[in-house]
């Protein structure tokens, strides 16, 4: 999920519990990373915590090079970034929901108009069509 959307609960504790482990691993109290980064110790505190969202994409920069990860890292673990392997499944469910909508020989409810639509309604419109024309769409995805 990308950070503007939102969060849900696991994703923060699992985000908050990620930093603190990072932190640990590199031997550093809090005061030490507010130092090095210039991000306060009260802040990280409640981000470890789960108490915050994840920071914002520049401060998550500086926390990169104080815990010696990359700042992609950090950007995919806070929601900022989706790993390669969702960019690659988000491609093919975009890709078979166009083919789906735009199949000249399948009418049925598939001319839409206005509105966005989630990747999982998305989905779900491409499993209806495989399942009334046979066709497979989607290969694991």
């Amino acid at each position: 999920m990308v950070n503007e959307i939102g969060y849900d609960g696991l994703a923060m504790d699992n985000f908050g519990s990620y930093m603190r482990s990072l932190r640990k691993a590199t031997g550093l109290t809090l005061k030490q990373v507010e130092k090095e980064a210039r991000v306060s110790n009260a802040y990280l505190s409640q981000i470890e915590r789960s108490l915050r969202k994840p920071p914002h994409p520049d401060i998550l920069k500086r926390l990169a090079r104080v815990y010696q990860v990359t700042h992609r890292e950090l950007l995919i673990a806070a929601g900022y970034l989706e790993e390669e392997s969702q960019q690659i499944k988000r491609q093919q469910i975009e890709n078979a929901f166009q083919h789906a909508t735009t199949d000249p020989k399948f009418k049925q409810g598939t001319r839409l108009k206005g509105g966005r639509l989630s990747l999982d309604a998305k989905r779900f419109i491409v499993e209806m069509y495989e399942k009334m024309t046979g066709r497979k769409l989607l290969e694991g995805a």
